[in-house]
C-alpha cells in the first residue's frame, strides 16, 4: 500500500531563527561549536516548521523526508503493527535530530508525530553526507547523537524485556523528567512539561492502560511523584532511581546540536 501523503497544516515560516542564535544553544546541555559550524548548519537548513498537537511529522515508510531537529515541543517515534497496536520507540524532546535512520534505508522505518505544539529547523535531504564531507567534527557529533538514542532504545528495550512495570514507570518518569529539566533554567524546581497520556506511556512501556494506571498512582501514593496540570514534579528524586534500578542518575550527558 502507498505512503499517505505527509498530513499537516499549511507550513510555516516562523521568524526564522540563525543557528548561531538559537536559544538551545545557551543552554548548558549542549557544547559549543564554532563560528563555521554554525555557519555550515546554517547553510543546510531550509526553513522552519511549524506543527501542532498530535501531527504527523514523518510516515512510517515515507521515503521523501528531510531532516530535522526539534527546536521546541515535544514529540515521539513509533512503529505499529497492522492491525494499529503501536510501540514508542522513543520520546523526542528539544535538540534531537530526527530522520538520520531513514538516510540508512530507502524509507523511514518508524513514523513521527507531535505530542505537543512543535517547531522542527528542516535541513536539506542531502545534510547528513554534507555534513560528514565538509566537517568531520560535525559528522562525528551525528554519529555521537544516533549512539545516544541506539542506547535509549535499549533502556527502553531493558524495561519492556526484565523491569516490573513499578520498574518501568519509574524509569521512563526519572529520565524524561531529567532530560526535560535539562531544558529549563531552574533544572525542574518548578516541574517540568509532561505532555504524555497514559496511552503514551502504555505504548512506550508494553503495558496495559488499565496497569499503567494503577502503577502511575501507586507511585504517587508513595510520594515519589505527582502529575498534574501537565505537569511533572519529582518529590523524591533517589527513591524514584531506586525504584526504577537505574544506574547514574539519569541526567543526559552534554551534547552536540545540530
Amino acid at each position: 500500500m502507498p505512503t499517505p501523503p505527509l498530513q499537516t497544516r499549511p507550513t510555516e515560516i516562523i521568524g526564522e531563527t540563525a543557528c548561531g542564535d538559537c536559544p538551545l544553544r545557551r543552554l548548558p546541555l549542549f557544547i559549543n561549536h564554532t563560528d563555521d559550524e554554525h555557519s555550515l548548519v546554517q547553510s543546510l537548513k531550509q526553513r522552519e516548521l511549524r506543527l501542532g498537537a498530535m501531527e504527523t511529522l514523518i510516515h512510517e515508510g515515507q521515503t521523501d523526508a528531510p531532516l530535522y531537529t526539534l527546536l521546541r515541543g515535544w514529540a515521539f517515534r513509533y512503529k505499529t503493527l497492522s492491525d494499529g497496536r503501536r510501540q514508542i520507540l522513543s520520546f523526542l524532546l528539544a535538540g534531537d535530530f530526527i530522520g538520520v535512520q531513514q538516510k540508512m534505508a530507502d524509507a523511514a522505518a518508524h513514523g513521527v508525530d507531535t505530542l505537543t505544539d512543535a517547531v522542527f529547523c528542516v535541513f536539506k535531504r542531502d545534510s547528513l553526507w554534507e555534513l560528514h564531507r565538509r566537517s568531520p567534527t560535525m559528522g562525528f557529533n551525528i554519529t555521537w547523537l544516533t549512539a545516544h538514542e541506539e542506547s535509549l532504545v535499549d533502556d527502553t528495550l531493558l524495561s519492556v524485556g526484565r523491569r516490573s512495570a513499578e520498574e518501568r514507570i519509574a524509569m521512563l518518569l526519572i529520565l524524561l523528567f531529567k532530560r526535560a529539566a535539562a531544558l529549563q533554567a531552574d533544572g525542574g524546581a518548578a516541574g517540568v512539561p509532561f505532555p504524555l497520556t497514559q496511552q503514551h506511556v502504555a505504548d512506550g512501556l508494553g503495558l496495559s492502560l488499565v496497569h499503567t494506571n494503577k502503577t502511575l498512582r501507586k507511585l504517587e501514593r508513595r510520594g515519589l511523584h505527582r502529575i498534574a496540570d501537565g505537569r511533572l514534579f519529582m518529590l523524591d528524586v533517589k527513591a524514584m532511581a531506586r525504584t526504577a534500578d537505574l544506574y547514574g542518575d539519569g541526567r543526559p550527558p552534554p551534547r552536540p546540536l545540530v
